[in-house]
């Protein structure tokens, strides 16, 4: 059970480090001469940045993504500490439902987020605020590991969901 209980935690931790990754690095949309993501745009031969406003015409779009990937984080984060907690105060044989649920909210917020990306991402790189032309790039890292954290919150959900506490 001890092994177990590791992998979980191991496992938990995971998740946390690739949503924290996703929301905050510069690797949304790459192109030869360019990174974006859902804070700023940066030109990388000349190392400027610019971050997204609202004077961009698909800003509301970048907001959703932006609230619900720093929801799907801290709903992480939360879910990990009632674990914690329900660790030491669940009787045994009881499982936690209370840690599941909250990672599953993480994994909800994540998934809204990379879908909203995923259909709006021509849009939002066709904006003439940018300096250079960013339409030309493609999904980066940062964009897979969002969706890679979906895959692991949602499993880190169902196993909460399925685990009871043993001796």
């Amino acid at each position: 059970m001890l092994i177990l209980l590791a992998f979980i935690i191991v496992f938990h931790i995971t998740s946390a480090a690739l949503l924290f990754i996703s929301t905050i690095d510069n690797a949304w949309w790459v192109g030869d001469n360019f990174s974006t993501d859902v804070w700023r745009m940066c030109a990388t031969n000349t190392s400027t940045c610019m971050a997204i406003t609202d004077q961009f015409r698909e800003y509301q779009s970048i907001q959703a993504v932006q609230a619900t990937m720093i929801l799907s984080t801290i709903f992480c984060c939360v879910a990990f500490l009632v674990f914690i907690l329900q660790l030491f105060r669940l009787k045994q044989g009881e499982r936690f439902v209370l840690t599941s649920i909250i990672q599953l909210l993480s994994c909800l917020c994540v998934m809204i987020a990379a879908s909203i990306y995923t259909d709006r991402h021509e849009e939002l790189h066709k904006s003439n605020e940018y300096r250079i032309e960013v339409s030309q790039g493609q999904y980066g890292y940062s964009f897979v590991l969002a969706w890679i954290a979906f895959a692991f919150t949602l499993i880190s959900g169902v196993m909460y969901l399925v685990l009871r506490k043993r001796k």
